[in-house]
């Protein structure tokens, strides 16, 4: 696994954002009957959902229109080809092959089926052969398909999304925590080093506990984020901390453990409001 700068970031940057997928990380594996308690609320709520999406959307895209990013498509320049779409899927990783296999399998003879066996062929690495001169024509194309769409987000889901809700729930903690943990997926990647998401939690775990090991959860978070901005300030394309300074931290500092709105947070000093 590979860590994930942002998509603004990396822009910057000359680096990709997108993160290869760790093999087996499922919500089953964080799972338990403990969870049961907190399973009908949280971040998988719908309206909470939409605003964890718009939060990592600002860091990412310097927006809160999320949807708008299904077309996007472009390679940075950081050896992993082509990084695309709603949650920067790379022709390089793998995870862009497995999200165009589902598409293929929702819609036969879809516009982007046709690049299967190159990409297949592309991944691992940052070539553009078979791809060019059409692929990215063809991706916007394909974004303005709501199957495509629900391929996009199916693939987040089962990628980011449902990982980070189901560690949440199971350590014990609230919306708010359970979206510190999908942003720390969606940049660190669902791995398990010392700078992705599970070497992230590790090292919290060595300063505070979760509430589900009796630990208090504000103590917990503010270990977390500490561990999370270590992980960052790793690598250049991390350095800037904002997201989770002038954002988490702010809704953490004002007890907002629900991430209720109004909310209001600044990425790299650029400010939003969800009202």
């Amino acid at each position: 696994m590979e860590n994930r700068p942002t998509r603004r970031t990396a822009l910057l940057l000359g680096l990709s954002l997108a993160a290869v997928p760790a093999a087996g990380f499922t919500a089953s594996r964080f799972a338990s009957p403990a969870d049961a308690a907190v399973r009908a609320t949280g971040l998988d709520d719908p309206a909470k959902k939409e605003i964890a999406m718009q939060i990592v959307c600002s860091a990412e895209n310097s927006s809160l229109d999320w949807k708008a990013q299904y077309k996007y498509i472009e390679d940075i320049g950081d050896g992993r080809g082509y990084t695309a779409g709603i949650i920067g899927f790379c022709s390089g990783t793998g995870d862009m092959l497995e999200l165009v296999e589902l598409y293929a399998d929702r819609k036969s003879g879809n516009v982007l089926e046709k690049y299967l066996p190159v990409l297949r062929d592309v991944d691992g690495s940052d070539s553009h052969d078979g791809l060019d001169p059409n692929y990215t024509r063809d991706w916007r194309t394909a974004a303005g398909d709501s199957v495509f769409q629900q391929c996009q987000n199916d693939e987040r889901d089962r990628v980011y999304f449902n990982p980070a809700v189901a560690q949440g729930k199971s350590d014990g903690v609230r919306t708010l925590g359970q979206f510190c943990y999908y942003d720390a997926i969606v940049m660190h990647g669902p791995g398990s080093d010392s700078t992705s998401f599970g070497g992230i939690r590790k090292r919290a775990l060595g300063n505070a506990k979760p509430p589900s090991q009796g630990g208090n959860e504000t103590a917990w978070l503010n270990a977390f984020l500490d561990a999370r901005v270590w992980a960052m300030k790793q690598e250049e394309a991390h350095s800037d901390t904002s997201r989770v300074d002038t954002a988490q931290r702010v809704f953490l500092r004002n007890g907002n453990l629900n991430l209720d709105t109004p909310l209001d947070w600044k990425v790299y000093g650029d400010p939003y409001h969800i009202g």
